[in-house]
């Protein structure tokens, strides 16, 4: 195991000040190397220290501008800081160079997502949940883009998979809640899951409202 792949051991283990130096020792034996500079904008990254992230991830383009995961790691950092145009270019790029995975699908989705562009949107999240199907926040989040596009019966069943995988997912239960009451048009099914939200988060406020609206509708009538 060279000190890249020992660094990224290290990493998963949160020890952080041993992975830092070994990629400060691979960097220094190879300079020429962007790999252990995308591995040190990784561990920055993981700090919250995304301005030295970002200078790393940029050095390793300065050495190979075909390097797929620079682009991916700099379009993470730019994401966190808001800037959803420059971030989403960074994924399309990271993409173009072949770096197709899941995570990378989502990512740009959900720059899409920020940018009110959900139709754009559409169709790098609903990739991202066929290469990774057991993600739950990719899921849920090809859910909301189905609804927020007003496919409805699509998002309840991608909401009722987010459930399935994790039964304690209370915006999953909400918004299944909302598509029952607005797109079914049932309201004991909707009434059920904003309690079932509420049971899970006391405070969550949206599911409050349409279990109170609800009831009071019932109540008038």
């Amino acid at each position: 195991m060279d000190k890249n792949e020992l660094s990224l051991k290290y990493m998963k283990e949160k020890n952080y000040e041993m992975a830092a130096k070994l990629l400060t020792e691979a960097i220094e034996e190879n300079k020429h190397d962007p790999v252990p500079y995308v591995n040190f904008g990784n561990l920055l990254f993981l700090l919250a220290e995304y301005d030295r992230a970002v200078n790393f991830y940029e050095r390793a383009i300065e050495l190979d501008n075909q390097t797929a995961s620079a682009f991916y790691g700099k379009g993470n950092v730019l994401y966190q800081k808001g800037r959803f145009i420059e971030a989403k270019d960074d994924f399309e790029r990271a993409l173009r160079l072949g770096l197709k995975d899941s995570d990378t699908h989502f990512m740009l989705g959900m720059c899409l997502i920020q940018l009110d562009q959900p139709l754009l949107a559409l169709p790098y999240l609903q990739r991202a949940v066929e290469l990774k199907e057991d993600d739950v926040e990719a899921l849920f989040q090809y859910g909301l883009c189905l609804a927020q596009l007003e496919y409805y019966e699509d998002a309840a069943k991608y909401f009722q998979k987010v459930i399935q995988l994790n039964s304690k997912h209370a915006d999953a239960y909400y918004n299944l809640g909302v598509v029952y009451y607005q797109f079914y048009n049932d309201d004991e099914k909707a009434l059920h899951y904003f309690e079932q939200a509420l049971s899970i988060q006391e405070d969550h406020l949206l599911a409050g409202y349409g279990k109170k609206m609800i009831e009071k509708m019932k109540k008038d009538n």
